[in-house]
Formats: C-alpha cells, structure tokens, sequence
C-alpha cells in the first residue's frame, strides 16, 4: 500500500520502493543510497523540513547495514505534523551514503555517530569522524560482528 509521499515521488519519477507504515502510521519508505540527495532534496521542497532523527543499524551479521532518516513537515498550527521514515540498505562491504548535511543542517551529529558506531561513510559531510569514540578506537561498535579488542581497558573509556 503506498502512502501520500510515495504517491508523490512516483508522480515525480523518483525511484523508491514503498515499505508500508510503522505501529504509529508513519509512512516507511526505503531508496537507494544513489537515489537519496534528489530525493532529500525533492522532500525538502514538498515540505519536510525538519529531520527529527538519523540512526544506523546493522540488519544482520554480515548482511546489510541501514541508515534511518525520520523526516517531518513542520507547519504553523499543525498539531498533527506529516511524517515520512526512509530507509536506505548498504553492504558492510561498502557502506557509502551520500550526506544530506547540505539539506538539514541537523545531520550533522546524528551522521557523525552512526558513522562512529555502525561505519557507514557519508560521502561530502564537512566533518566526519569519530564523535563518541577516540579517534584511536578500531572498528565500528555497534555493528553485530564486532569483537571487543582485547587491548583496551576499561580505564580508557573515563
């Protein structure tokens, strides 16, 4: 069943496949890491203009990791705001998205961590590296495969 954002973007030709609706019926929405600065950019201009939160996850261990941008139209009086999840698949192998930094400024922090924890690169961000983790920590903490190294202590993390 597709939603009134899906509706719109296949009125406009933009590639995207429809994932039905959240528990509170938010409209999911999931495109190609290629596909996503038009279409941020086309939902910035159809009125999204407030990213309420991005978070990374991995799907599976060893399958894909997911970037989650949970977008909102923010209008005068509106007490019921639109809202619109996209989800974007990537291969752990090459895990690149393209930064919407340049669309909503709010990206900034919340790309910033999911790079630190799940290690999904976003291409053109001005700053991207490590914002929880020391610039000396290796790997990516949250995703499912991780091993904890075995060289840092506990004491490090203080």
């Amino acid at each position: 069943m597709q939603g009134r954002v899906s509706v719109w973007l296949s009125q406009h030709k933009l590639a995207h496949r429809p994932s039905g609706f959240d528990y509170q019926g938010i409209e999911i929405i999931q495109i190609k890491s290629e596909d996503w600065p038009s279409i941020a950019v086309a939902l910035y201009i159809y009125g999204f203009n407030y990213l309420r939160s991005q978070c990374a996850y991995d799907v599976m261990p060893g399958g894909f990791l997911a970037s989650v941008y949970h977008l909102t139209k923010l209008q005068d009086n509106a007490d019921q705001p639109e809202e619109v999840c996209i989800k974007i698949l990537v291969s752990r192998e090459s895990p690149k998205i393209p930064s919407i930094f340049w669309v909503w400024k709010s990206a900034d922090f919340q790309e910033r961590e999911s790079y630190d924890m799940s290690g999904i690169h976003y291409e053109s961000h001005p700053r991207l590296k490590r914002i929880l983790m020391p610039e000396s920590w290796i790997g990516w903490p949250l995703r499912k495969d991780y091993v904890v190294p075995n060289f840092y202590e506990l004491q490090d993390a203080y």
